[in-house]
């Protein structure tokens, strides 16, 4: 195995460069299907090394379909209703005048409020270092919509008004701090420690900082039916707002950490983790690095890959004459494609699965290219089961040192 991951990820490299598309000029959104249909997602692998790719793989398409499935039957009628998706549509020129200028501040204003934060001991379910301590942080959230037309619908969700974060620290000294973001519905602190093994990170002398994103966990309504509902449930409008949402509270637990002494701080996020991470690399200058593992990148793409949730969506995209293109338009505020990186190339990275059919590895190949092709870690395994582990996560501690982390 120790082989095998290294041989994944040149093999993947090569393919992606010999395959290498010329990104257009104009808004992304206006060329993604060319795109798309231009980034493999299979390689050309020996026998054995794709039968392996391949079963990690069909493990992800069945898990996706269970969790697209539950999407479909509960959110998605709410968001594709014609009344919303109309109200919605109505709003594109408004979010779309936005994306075009691409001044992520025009979006992702920096956050003016002073919070206090309220700190507690985590359960005993929670990773319990034998040196240091571990705290639940939370604070009321001011965020406020950009679309005045949204802000009374969207603050009405109280609970989603309370950002909240796990905080793993030494204790002795504010400690260089990893950041971690977690994926759709998953997202809970022992989960997240266990899956990118933060404990190994936490004995290396790194303090940890778990973010839960908007309407996960404690954020989400007291009737959602799962967490992340919330997310997804009430309309593209809402998306964008929603994101900028999870990164405006982001921001200011970083200023928090900052008041504790804490000189650096760096991201990591797993799919729609990796998705936020993306995000703040063009909106926050602060940040040590970011490090997308397994990100989503177009949502709305994504959503039209699932199934059956693709397939309803079409559906109704069919029904209420609205193309993909106007999708894409309509949520490229939010996205991190439309903004250039204010980090510099070189505290980049990206973690890609080469059996990934949550989010495809054309996925990662298309922040690549938008980030100037950074260094690009491709791991065998999919979405959900990361093997050899290992060697990806030594080569995150390796390039975060290489920062001066």
């Amino acid at each position: 195995m120790k082989d095998f991951a290294r041989y994944v990820s040149r093999v993947a490299n090569d393919t992606y460069r010999h395959s290498r598309p010329i990104m257009p000029e104009q808004p992304w959104w206006d060329n993604l299907d060319p795109l798309f249909h231009q980034y493999p997602d299979d390689f050309d692998l020996d026998l054995v090394t794709q039968l392996m790719v391949r079963t990690t793989a069909g493990i992800d398409r069945v898990s996706c379909a269970l969790l697209s499935s539950l999407t479909t039957l509960t959110a998605m009628p709410r968001t594709m209703h014609p009344a919303r998706l109309n109200r919605d549509l109505a709003q594109t020129d408004y979010y779309g005048d936005i994306a075009i200028q691409r001044d992520p501040e025009r979006f992702f204003p920096k956050p003016s409020q002073k919070v206090t934060v309220r700190r507690r001991k985590a359960s005993l379910l929670e990773y319990r270092p034998s040196e240091g301590r571990v705290e639940v942080l939370s604070f009321k959230s001011e965020f406020e919509p950009q679309n005045p037309a949204l802000r009374t619908a969207y603050q009405a969700h109280k609970r989603n008004s309370i950002a909240w974060a796990e905080h793993w620290c030494h204790g002795d000294k504010p400690r260089p701090t990893l950041c971690m973001i977690h994926g759709f519905v998953a997202d809970p602190y022992w989960l997240n420690s266990r899956w990118l093994a933060l404990p190994w990170f936490y004995k290396q002398g790194y303090d940890i900082l778990l973010y839960t994103l908007p309407f996960h966990g404690r954020r989400q309504g007291m009737l959602d039916p799962f967490s992340g509902y919330g997310y997804f449930a009430h309309g593209f409008s809402h998306l964008n707002e929603t994101i900028a949402h999870a990164v405006h509270d982001f921001r200011l637990f970083l200023d928090y950490l900052e008041e504790q002494g804490c000189e650096q701080f760096g991201v990591t996020g797993i799919s729609l983790g990796g998705y936020t991470s993306a995000l703040l690399a063009a909106v926050e200058p602060r940040l040590a690095f970011a490090i997308p593992n397994v990100p989503v990148i177009s949502l709305v793409d994504l959503m039209l890959q699932w199934r059956p949730i693709g397939l309803a969506l079409r559906m109704a995209m069919r029904a209420n004459g609205v193309s993909v293109h106007d999708l894409r338009r309509l949520t490229a505020v939010s996205n991190p494609l439309t903004y250039d990186p204010l980090l510099d190339k070189s505290r980049l990275m990206i973690i890609g699965a080469a059996g990934d059919r949550f989010a495809p590895p054309k996925h990662s190949r298309l922040l690549w290219d938008h980030w100037q092709q950074p260094e690009l870690h491709w791991f065998p395994g999919n979405h959900l089961i990361h093997l050899d582990q290992g060697r990806y996560l030594k080569q995150m501690a390796s390039f975060m040192r290489a920062q001066g982390f």
